[in-house]
């Protein structure tokens, strides 16, 4: 019979004990896990992604329903226990159900501490430590301005940032003179502030908050020295509260947490207590890492593995605070029998102090740049000897390299990815034995770089001394060019967090080898930066390739075809004699109708591009560009007698709602007004077939030499429901396609699920709708602009 092993919470520490046990003996257990939300696990790391938009809740799952299913664990969530019954080892919770344990670990964490102030009960005052409190933030931002945070340690740092990406007006309120100062020194500090006022962040340091003001609802904060700012949400981010209450009400030692021993057990023997609500010698902690550790130990002693037990942590800390790179570990201020080593590069924005005593390194701190953080704090584990190592280049041996030398050196026990507690030893085993050859690879089977990513380049240098020449860093994502080996994605995230505003800078900062960039990324970054920032961001029209500078597509012999607007297909007598007048004094050789239906002038001289714009007057039809080319519709219920609305017509308001807008490739669209589909609509990027009682949308068709069929997006009743979808799908595929692929293979490697999921989600929906409208208004119909922007350069030369 399996013994019933019994977990109250569902988070970070208490699972990854449960994955541990499971990899030992998973035959051994029965087990059931209680979690008081109603969520399956989740990395509460990342809440700081989800609330300033980088990622979304079922992204930053760890592990979804199906794992626990999978490995036969009962799941109880949005569930509490009431009461713990050690003796008769069960437990009750508040929806009435009993249930027995044979072993039961308590894994109940900690709570955001709300300040004992008057007004901490008032709507609109939170912590910031689940995915309510995440989402509830989002919905503040949404409806109000002006947030304060109070705490200026991380969790309040990552908070204010991810408010101001919403849009608000933050202040962080911080008691002490400097920021972190459980992680950074004084002039880490300073530096960690000066950059985050520089994206907007405002800081009241040394204040102390004596009452929340309001009625219902937040509208101010009061200090004790006299002063108040107005506010419509407080964020209260000033530390944890380890949750004993259940552990104390059953009679089992806790001080300010439960106290456990070497092998994580509590003063009940039956009883274990593992994570944030864990006290070890006196120690609480609330890092990964070291509750990582406990989970392992734990793990141990429970399948009866052999152990040492645990002996305790010692800290560090890697992160990215609003895209400013820190690391710290060990003692931050160096003592009298001490000395440290410090390189100050305020040009280069670079701090390293690594604090030394006996020759040994004792303390570690970097700002700006914290690549050498693993290693200097392996050296600090490792009671390494320095005295052989030159402190100029911070601790590097005389002709060492910082990469796959260093990892050689590293013993298998030496941590790697601080965030899961993977050793370097656990990443070689799994290397030979699961055959993995790539980052992601690893990622995967060990977890390591799966949280903040920081440790990916050691990872790769442990794959490169591994596998030898057989390791391509590069081979399952290959760089957006051959200027840089990061992905498109990489390359966003990197303009996002460190606020990058041209394609020089991004070049420049991100390390791209040709600091002019090539013929891929240049027109690449300018798509990129153009969508990410519409309303700041010059065209950088010297970056787009030759047929969207001039307008026009080029042709074999160097000239180029003129086609202008026609929507839907619809033209007028006037239109015709003009487009013929045009042709006939510009020696045009060939006037066509094109596949899109419209009347294109074809082998005009590139001197006469201008003219011919000038002299037609008529709106360009982008036959050249990386947006919408065109609606392709038949004429429907107007004149067919299957028809069965207004197909013409709506292809005519969908060509006039997408037009101009860049998107990632070419675009094209169909409207067909009857299942007959005579507009060939189920091979179009965007399709719609009109019916009885509505409309039918497609998705992510192709009619090129590869053929890809539309999938089914949904249903819709209204033309401004197809419309006001087509708008959210464009701009879905504009912020998550790579420059120069089509929709079809952007379907595919996306998902069809995960696109569909996106947008029949109604708030998102709306989201991508309102952010295309916005950048919509950014732009300009070409050929008029063109033409202003040559008369203004005549004027200016002229003068």
């Amino acid at each position: 019979m399996k013994k019933k092993l019994l977990m109250i919470g569902n988070g970070m520490a208490g699972v990854r004990c449960i994955e541990e046990i499971l990899k030992r003996n998973k035959d051994l257990f029965e087990i059931t896990i209680i979690g008081d939300e109603p969520y399956p696990n989740y990395n509460r790391i990342m809440l700081s992604n989800v609330l300033q938009g980088k990622t979304t809740i079922d992204e930053i799952n760890i592990n979804d329903w199906n794992w626990y299913r999978e490995n036969q664990i009962t799941l109880l969530t949005n569930e509490k226990v009431s009461k713990i019954s050690p003796t008769e080892k069960k437990v009750e919770t508040d929806k009435g159900n009993t249930i027995s344990y044979d072993e039961l670990i308590l894994a109940t964490g900690s709570s955001a501490f709300i300040l004992p102030i008057p007004g901490n009960d008032l709507q609109g005052v939170i912590g910031f430590r689940t995915i309510q409190d995440t989402e509830l933030m989002i919905d503040y931002a949404k409806k109000y301005k002006k947030a304060v945070v109070i705490g200026g340690g991380l969790l309040g740092l990552e908070a204010a940032r991810g408010l101001i990406d919403r849009g608000m007006e933050v202040h962080v309120v911080h008691l002490l003179p400097t920021l972190m100062e459980q992680q950074l020194d004084a002039t880490a500090a300073k530096m960690l502030k000066k950059d985050l006022e520089a994206q907007g962040m405002n800081f009241l340091m040394e204040k102390q908050t004596i009452s929340i003001n309001g009625k219902n609802r937040v509208e101010g904060i009061s200090f004790s020295d006299g002063t108040s700012l107005d506010c419509d949400l407080v964020v209260m981010a000033v530390g944890i509260r380890p949750n004993v209450s259940l552990a104390k009400e059953a009679g089992i030692d806790a001080n300010r947490a439960i106290v456990v021993n070497d092998f994580m057990q509590t003063s009940e023997p039956s009883i274990y207590a593992v994570g944030e609500c864990a006290e070890h010698n006196g120690t609480t902690y609330g890092l990964v890492a070291p509750l990582y550790e406990q989970g392992i130990v734990l793990a141990d002693h429970m399948t009866g593995n052999s152990t040492n037990g645990y002996k305790g942590s010692i800290l560090s800390t890697q992160l990215k605070v609003s895209g400013c790179d820190l690391f710290s570990g060990g003692l931050i201020h160096e003592e009298e029998d001490m000395q440290a080593i410090i390189v100050n590069d305020q040009f280069a924005g670079l701090y390293k102090k690594v604090i030394v005593k006996d020759e040994k390194v004792v303390g570690v701190v970097l700002y700006g740049d914290a690549s050498d953080g693993n290693r200097l704090f392996n050296m600090l584990k490792n009671e390494t000897n320095i005295r052989e190592y030159t402190s100029a280049s911070i601790l590097h041996k005389s002709g060492e390299d910082s990469g796959e030398d260093f990892v050689l050196s590293m013993s298998a026990n030496d941590t790697v990815c601080g965030c899961n507690g993977v050793t370097k030893g656990t990443i070689v085993q799994s290397i030979l034995e699961q055959e993995l050859t790539t980052f992601e690879d690893v990622k995967s089977c060990t977890k390591a770089g799966a949280s903040c990513g920081k440790c990916k380049g050691m990872v790769e240098s442990i794959l490169a001394a591994t596998l030898g020449d057989t390791f391509d860093p590069n081979a399952a994502k290959p760089g957006m060019c051959g200027c840089t080996t990061l992905s498109r994605d990489e390359v966003i995230n990197e303009i996002k967090e460190k606020g990058l505003q041209t394609p020089r800078e991004v070049r420049i900062v991100l390390g791209f080898e040709n600091e002019e960039g090539c013929s891929k990324c240049r027109p690449a970054l300018n798509y990129y930066l153009r969508m990410m920032y519409p309303n700041d961001y010059q065209d950088d029209k010297s970056s787009r390739f030759v047929n969207e500078r001039m307008e026009g597509n080029i042709q074999k012999d160097g000239s180029f075809s003129i086609v202008p607007r026609m929507y839907g297909g619809v033209t007028t007598g006037d239109e015709l004699i003009k487009l013929g007048e045009v042709a006939n004094k510009f020696n045009v050789p060939l006037v066509k109708v094109t596949g899109a239906s419209r009347v294109g002038l074809y082998g005009v001289k590139k001197e006469d591009v201008p003219k011919v714009w000038e002299e037609l007057g008529m709106r360009s039809g982008y036959a050249y560009s990386k947006s919408l080319r065109n609606v392709k519709s038949c004429v429907g219920n107007r004149f067919c007698r299957f028809g069965t609305q207004d197909s013409l017509g709506l292809g005519i308001q969908l060509e006039k709602a997408i037009e101009m807008v860049d998107t990632p490739h070419k675009m094209k669209m169909g409207v067909t007004g009857c299942p007959r589909n005579c507009a060939e609509v189920l091979t179009k990027d965007f399709g719609v077939i009109c019916v009885e009682n509505g409309f039918q949308l497609y998705f992510g068709g192709n009619g090129g030499t590869e053929v890809r069929e539309c999938d089914l997006l949904t249903a819709v009743t209204t033309e401004e429901e197809v419309v006001h979808m087509a708008k959210a799908y464009v701009q879905h595929y504009r912020e998550t396609g790579v420059y120069g692929e089509r929709t079809a293979p952007w379907v595919e490697r996306t998902g069809v699920e995960k696109i569909k999921e996106v947008l029949l989600n109604k708030e998102q929906e709306n989201a991508l709708v309102e952010k295309f409208d916005q950048a919509k208004l950014t732009y300009e119909e070409a050929w008029g602009q063109a033409l202003t922007n040559q008369l203004e350069l005549y004027e200016v030369i002229r003068k």
